[in-house]
């Protein structure tokens, strides 16, 4: 009998692998989802505003004694937030406030090292198939620019007024969506092994992809609803002033200006592509439901479905009662899980094995539907 071979390819490793570097992804997708949720509680307590330096390395270590909470607590007396809002507040007060930012800083600190360290591990054991090379280090990148962008805003907010651009907190809360769109993409095909052939997406896979980036535009217009304090403007639904269509639309030359600062219109533009999404999510679970797809597809048919009712709901209740912290926390939070279920819908509808199966009965190809073979390569 021949040795088995010193150096096994990419397609030879074991399967296990590929399940363990998924793992590895979706626990960084976690602790993301966790930084967001924990980050949209610091905006909505007015604490994000509360560490007026960035130090990405020495500001991880807390204050240990009274002196350290003495100096930053005079840091923050000179910021426009303190001169303005909080004039009052006292040391304890600015603890309760301080904390949440820090622990949104230091989730971000964990999630770095949580990717880097285990990258550079599968790296140096060359466990990473070639593609992975190339992706896993640009998602690092993307991690370490979400971390400046966050500076970037905060900064915003520290120079007259004390509110953070409205811009810079949509292109913030982009950032972690691409971010984790990118981790929870990449963990979903690194599990499965290697790409089935490659063939055209089908109508419902390309139905989903649609969607998944009319959450994603529909996120950045919830960015800019909180960045201008839309949502405690008008508190009814489904009517605006009176109106489907309220008067005073883009008062703001230019144009675009509008979309991005005036509070009727970035309303106006939330509620209207949550309409779209009413019409659309039903449209695209009704047709899953009629389509022969695997069951692993049809469960992310039915989460995409889930989520949305739940954003949904969620939106107006969160509007009808001017923006209670705990509703539009699980509003934010939500809308991920929506965005991260139309991703693994679409996902999965490029693999269900009844478009590869031709001439194959749909009830067949479901019931012979199997996991893929061995091999850990990503599509591109």
């Amino acid at each position: 009998m021949n040795p088995p071979p010193m150096h096994l390819t990419a397609h030879d490793r074991p399967r296990s692998q590929g399940v363990a570097i998924a793992r590895w992804l979706l626990a960084c997708a976690l602790l993301c989802f966790l930084m967001l949720v924990i980050g949209g509680l610091t905006r909505l307590t007015g604490s994000g505003l509360s560490i007026v330096e960035w130090r990405p390395v020495t500001g991880a270590v807390p204050p240990l004694d009274l002196r350290d909470w003495a100096v930053l607590f005079e840091q923050y007396r000179q910021s426009p937030q303190f001169r303005i809002e909080n004039a009052h507040m006292t040391l304890e007060g600015f603890r309760r406030i301080f904390w949440w930012e820090y622990i949104h800083r230091l989730i971000g600190r964990v999630t770095g090292l949580v990717f880097a360290l285990p990258l550079l591990w599968f790296w140096r054991k060359g466990q990473l198939p070639a593609a992975l090379r190339v992706r896993l280090p640009a998602i690092f990148a993307l991690g370490a620019a979400q971390g400046v962008m966050g500076w970037l805003m905060v900064k915003s907010g520290l120079v007259d007024d004390p509110r953070v651009s409205p811009v810079r907190l949509a292109l913030h809360l982009g950032l972690a969506f691409v971010l984790v769109g990118l981790l929870v993409r990449t963990a979903l095909t690194v599990r499965e092994g290697a790409a089935p052939p490659p063939r055209p997406p089908s109508a419902l896979a390309r139905s989903a992809d649609v969607l998944a980036a009319t959450v994603f535009v529909m996120a950045l217009s919830g960015a800019l609803v909180a960045g201008n304090h839309a949502g405690l403007a008008f508190n009814t639904w489904p009517l605006m002033a009176g109106s489907l269509v309220p008067a005073g639309l883009f008062p703001i030359q230019p144009w675009y200006l509008g979309a991005l600062l005036d509070v009727t219109t970035v309303q106006f533009d939330h509620r209207a592509l949550a309409l779209v999404l009413a019409l659309a999510v039903p449209g695209f679970w009704i047709a899953s439901l009629r389509a022969p797809i695997d069951r692993r597809s049809r469960r992310w048919c039915h989460l995409v479905m889930a989520t949305f009712v739940a954003q949904f709901s969620l939106g107006v209740a969160t509007l009808l009662l001017a923006v209670p912290i705990s509703l539009a926390s699980l509003h934010q939070a939500n809308s991920m899980l929506f965005f991260v279920a139309t991703l693994g819908a679409g996902h999965a509808l490029r693999r269900s094995p009844t478009v590869e199966l031709q001439g194959r009965a749909p009830s067949d190809a479901i019931a012979h539907h199997g996991e893929p073979d061995g091999g850990d390569s990503v599509e591109a």
